[in-house]
Protein backbone atom coordinates (compact mmCIF):
# COMPACT_ATOMS: atom_id res chain seq x y z
CA UNK A 1 0.00 0.00 0.00
CA UNK A 2 1.11 3.48 -1.00
CA UNK A 3 -0.59 5.40 1.68
CA UNK A 4 0.87 7.06 4.47
CA UNK A 5 -2.39 7.71 6.13
CA UNK A 6 -5.80 5.39 5.51
CA UNK A 7 -8.83 7.06 4.68
CA UNK A 8 -12.11 5.13 3.97
CA UNK A 9 -14.28 7.03 0.86
CA UNK A 10 -16.73 8.32 3.93
CA UNK A 11 -14.34 10.17 5.62
CA UNK A 12 -12.91 11.71 2.38
CA UNK A 13 -16.78 12.84 1.49
CA UNK A 14 -17.19 14.40 4.98
CA UNK A 15 -14.50 17.08 3.87
CA UNK A 16 -16.04 20.80 4.30
CA UNK A 17 -18.05 21.06 1.19
CA UNK A 18 -17.23 24.77 0.41
CA UNK A 19 -14.75 24.03 -2.12
CA UNK A 20 -14.84 23.50 -5.36
CA UNK A 21 -15.23 19.30 -5.55
CA UNK A 22 -17.65 20.06 -2.84
CA UNK A 23 -19.43 22.48 -5.25
CA UNK A 24 -19.33 19.83 -8.25
CA UNK A 25 -20.87 17.00 -5.88
CA UNK A 26 -17.59 14.84 -6.22
CA UNK A 27 -17.77 12.07 -4.08
CA UNK A 28 -15.16 9.35 -3.15
CA UNK A 29 -16.38 5.83 -3.75
CA UNK A 30 -13.35 3.53 -3.30
CA UNK A 31 -9.90 3.66 -2.18
CA UNK A 32 -7.75 0.40 -3.33
CA UNK A 33 -3.88 0.01 -2.43
CA UNK A 34 -2.81 1.89 -5.22
CA UNK A 35 -5.82 3.93 -6.54
CA UNK A 36 -8.59 6.45 -5.16
CA UNK A 37 -11.75 6.49 -7.42
CA UNK A 38 -14.31 9.04 -7.45
CA UNK A 39 -17.67 10.40 -9.32
CA UNK A 40 -19.01 13.53 -10.39
CA UNK A 41 -22.88 14.06 -11.73
CA UNK A 42 -23.34 15.62 -15.30
CA UNK A 43 -25.60 18.06 -14.84
CA UNK A 44 -26.30 21.30 -15.09
CA UNK A 45 -23.27 22.39 -12.58
CA UNK A 46 -21.48 20.29 -15.14
CA UNK A 47 -21.92 21.21 -18.69
CA UNK A 48 -21.07 23.66 -21.43
CA UNK A 49 -23.10 25.83 -22.92
CA UNK A 50 -23.55 22.72 -25.12
CA UNK A 51 -25.04 20.78 -22.93
CA UNK A 52 -21.89 18.16 -22.74
CA UNK A 53 -19.45 17.80 -20.45
CA UNK A 54 -17.36 20.75 -19.66
CA UNK A 55 -13.68 19.62 -20.00
CA UNK A 56 -12.84 21.61 -17.09
CA UNK A 57 -15.25 20.06 -15.09
CA UNK A 58 -12.98 16.63 -16.05
CA UNK A 59 -9.94 18.75 -15.03
CA UNK A 60 -11.61 19.19 -11.55
CA UNK A 61 -12.66 15.83 -10.79
CA UNK A 62 -8.46 14.97 -12.00
CA UNK A 63 -7.14 17.47 -9.81
CA UNK A 64 -9.16 16.72 -6.80
CA UNK A 65 -8.52 12.53 -6.90
CA UNK A 66 -4.97 13.39 -7.43
CA UNK A 67 -4.53 15.62 -4.93
CA UNK A 68 -6.14 13.77 -2.49
CA UNK A 69 -4.21 10.93 -3.57
CA UNK A 70 -0.83 12.75 -2.78
CA UNK A 71 -2.43 14.17 0.78
CA UNK A 72 -2.91 10.74 1.70
CA UNK A 73 1.00 9.41 0.62
CA UNK A 74 2.73 12.06 3.07
CA UNK A 75 2.81 13.44 6.70
CA UNK A 76 0.25 16.42 6.71
CA UNK A 77 2.28 17.64 9.89
CA UNK A 78 5.50 17.89 7.80
CA UNK A 79 4.43 18.45 4.14
CA UNK A 80 1.86 19.44 1.45
CA UNK A 81 0.75 18.58 -1.93
CA UNK A 82 0.32 21.32 -4.15
CA UNK A 83 -0.58 20.87 -8.10
CA UNK A 84 2.28 21.28 -10.51
CA UNK A 85 0.83 20.79 -13.84
CA UNK A 86 -2.24 19.11 -15.39
CA UNK A 87 -2.60 18.15 -18.64
CA UNK A 88 -6.49 16.12 -20.39
CA UNK A 89 -7.29 14.69 -23.09
CA UNK A 90 -10.93 14.95 -23.97
CA UNK A 91 -12.10 11.74 -25.69
CA UNK A 92 -15.62 11.59 -26.17
CA UNK A 93 -18.73 13.85 -24.97
CA UNK A 94 -21.33 12.82 -21.77
CA UNK A 95 -24.73 14.48 -21.80
CA UNK A 96 -25.73 12.93 -18.93
CA UNK A 97 -25.26 10.72 -15.88
CA UNK A 98 -22.19 10.28 -13.87
CA UNK A 99 -18.71 10.29 -14.81
CA UNK A 100 -16.37 7.95 -12.88
CA UNK A 101 -12.29 8.69 -11.92
CA UNK A 102 -10.17 6.23 -11.16
CA UNK A 103 -6.52 7.79 -9.91
CA UNK A 104 -3.55 5.45 -10.05
CA UNK A 105 0.21 6.01 -8.96
CA UNK A 106 3.05 6.77 -11.78
CA UNK A 107 5.38 8.19 -9.68
CA UNK A 108 5.68 8.76 -6.06
CA UNK A 109 8.85 10.85 -5.15
CA UNK A 110 10.10 12.63 -2.54
CA UNK A 111 8.97 16.14 -3.98
CA UNK A 112 6.72 15.02 -6.50
CA UNK A 113 4.16 12.33 -7.37
CA UNK A 114 2.63 11.84 -10.73
CA UNK A 115 -1.05 10.22 -11.13
CA UNK A 116 -2.23 8.86 -14.24
CA UNK A 117 -6.23 9.25 -13.62
CA UNK A 118 -8.39 7.86 -16.11
CA UNK A 119 -12.58 8.87 -16.31
CA UNK A 120 -15.63 7.04 -17.57
CA UNK A 121 -18.89 7.42 -18.34
CA UNK A 122 -21.82 4.88 -16.94
CA UNK A 123 -21.23 3.37 -19.90
CA UNK A 124 -17.37 2.37 -18.84
CA UNK A 125 -16.23 4.25 -22.05
CA UNK A 126 -13.21 6.07 -21.11
CA UNK A 127 -13.98 10.37 -21.82
CA UNK A 128 -11.22 11.58 -20.51
CA UNK A 129 -7.47 10.61 -19.30
CA UNK A 130 -5.42 13.36 -17.45
CA UNK A 131 -1.68 13.28 -15.72
CA UNK A 132 -1.53 15.42 -12.77
CA UNK A 133 2.00 16.34 -11.61
CA UNK A 134 1.87 17.16 -7.54
CA UNK A 135 4.51 19.12 -5.68
CA UNK A 136 5.39 18.11 -2.25
CA UNK A 137 6.92 21.28 0.09
CA UNK A 138 7.68 21.45 3.52
CA UNK A 139 4.57 22.47 5.79
CA UNK A 140 5.41 26.15 7.02
CA UNK A 141 4.35 26.62 10.42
Amino acid sequence: MIWFTEFTPHQLNERPKNHLGGLLDIQFTAIGENSVTATMPVDERTHQPAGILHGGASVVLAETLGSIASFMCIDPELYQAVGLEINANHLRPVKSGKVTGICTVIHKGAKTHIWDIRIYDDRGKMNCISRLTVAIIPKTR
